[in-house]
C-alpha cells in the first residue's frame, strides 16, 4: 500500500474510537438523531481513508500497470470497486 499509512491508521484509529461510542450510546439508549449523527461522522472518516488509499493506488499501482501494459486490468479494478461504492 503506497497511502500514507500514519494517515490512513489515524483515520481508522477515528472511526473505531467513534465506533466504540457509538456502541456506548445505543446501549445507553441516547437519542435516534444523536447515534444517527455519529454514524454519519464515522462513515465520512471511513470515506476520507478510503480515498487516500484510492488516491495513492491511482497514483502508484494504476500508474505503474499502465506503464507496463497492464493498465485495462487495474481499470476493470477500479469500475468494480466504484459500482460497489455507488450502490
Amino acid at each position: 500500500m503506497q497511502a500514507d499509512k500514519e494517515s490512513v491508521v489515524r483515520l481508522l484509529r477515528t472511526a473505531r474510537g467513534q465506533i466504540d461510542g457509538i456502541l456506548k450510546m445505543v446501549e445507553e439508549d441516547r437519542y435516534c438523531i444523536d447515534v444517527s449523527n455519529q454514524l454519519l461522522a464515522t462513515q465520512s472518516v471511513l470515506k476520507k481513508a478510503n480515498r487516500e488509499i484510492l488516491h495513492a493506488h491511482m497514483n502508484c499501482c494504476v500508474k505503474q500497470a499502465f506503464e507496463e501494459g497492464a493498465g485495462k486490468e487495474k481499470i476493470d479494478e477500479i469500475l468494480c470497486l466504484l459500482d460497489k461504492i455507488v450502490k
